[in-house]
């Protein structure tokens, strides 16, 4: 909509973990090195863990962008799923063909399957993401499946990502044998205020910008100020900023147009309170027609 507006090729922030745009702040970098080195040193368990909108999924498509062609994943996004049904899916994407029934069936055909790649030195990876959501039981039965090993290796590599939660849950007396087995643990933290204005910039570059700067000091420094830093909630107020900018013909952004654009969501750090609201600006706010309704939406639908 507002791309002729600012001289852009496309969308600088969309929602989707296009990989076109990875930006690495230093927790990601450091994320995403521990992963790689995880995975291809076949460490078994590994934990990845941070807010919502921190960047997780981003990461491990960097990841899996940066594995070779020997390295077979299976990706698992729904955890709440009974054993057999996690089964499946986890063959179906590891793309065992092998019919099945019970689970002892599933774990004959799949250590069969990872004993023939470990002999043509293919590594295999499942990863588990929402696993915060795994229930104990489902928990204990991924715990399982590391047994599947040789003398001297580990036949699959686990990766379970989640929100913080998840590393609450496996302090429960009754998960302590699958915390002991995570080798490798990394929590995913918000942008610093450097890190949140280089992610803006940066964006907006690979996005085709060449101007001036859009966002003036000040509304980068209010950027981080009402977003903590979070990845996803900076892309989404960017977002609204600039479709603020378009609408008003501004083609540079102050702080101000932050400030509306986080109150519109209602959006507060959590170190202070929300901006106060003029009257005359809420006033202004219900006689929208439509510029903000969709970017809510949006927010209280992905955020």
């Amino acid at each position: 909509m507002y791309h002729e507006h600012y001289g852009l090729v496309r969308s600088p922030f969309e929602m989707t973990p296009d990989p076109a745009f990875l930006y690495l702040g230093d927790a990601h970098r450091e994320g995403l090195a521990t992963l790689v080195y995880g995975v291809r040193a076949r460490k078994g368990f590994t934990l990845l863990t941070g807010e919502v909108g921190t960047g997780k999924t981003t990461l491990l498509h960097a990841l899996l962008a940066q594995l070779d062609r020997d390295t077979l994943s299976a990706f698992i996004f729904n955890p709440r799923l009974q054993p057999l049904d996690f089964f499946r899916m986890m063959f179906d994407e590891f793309g065992i063909e092998t019919p099945c029934n019970t689970k002892a069936e599933y774990l004959l055909a799949l250590n069969h399957f990872l004993i023939e790649r470990l002999e043509q030195d293919q590594s295999t990876l499942l990863i588990v993401d929402e696993a915060q959501n795994l229930s104990p039981e489902m928990l204990e039965e991924i715990r399982l499946l590391s047994n599947l090993e040789t003398p001297t290796s580990k036949l699959i590599q686990i990766m379970l990502v989640g929100q913080p939660e998840l590393w609450e849950m496996l302090a429960r007396p009754e998960l302590r044998q699958l915390r002991q087995r995570i080798v490798l643990r990394h929590e995913l933290r918000p942008f610093d205020e450097q890190e949140c204005a280089d992610y803006v910039v940066e964006r907006l570059r690979l996005a085709g910008y060449t101007g001036k700067e859009i966002f003036k000091k000040a509304a980068l420094k209010e950027l981080h100020r009402v977003t903590g830093g979070t990845p996803r909630l900076i892309n989404i107020v960017c977002d609204g900023a600039l479709l603020l900018g378009f609408g008003r013909d501004q083609h540079t952004l102050g702080a101000d147009a932050i400030r509306e654009v986080a109150a519109d969501l209602e959006l507060a750090p959590a170190d202070a309170p929300a901006p106060r609201i003029q009257e005359s600006t809420q006033a202004k706010k219900t006689k929208r027609t439509g510029l903000f309704g969709w970017l809510r939406a949006r927010h209280e639908g992905g955020v």
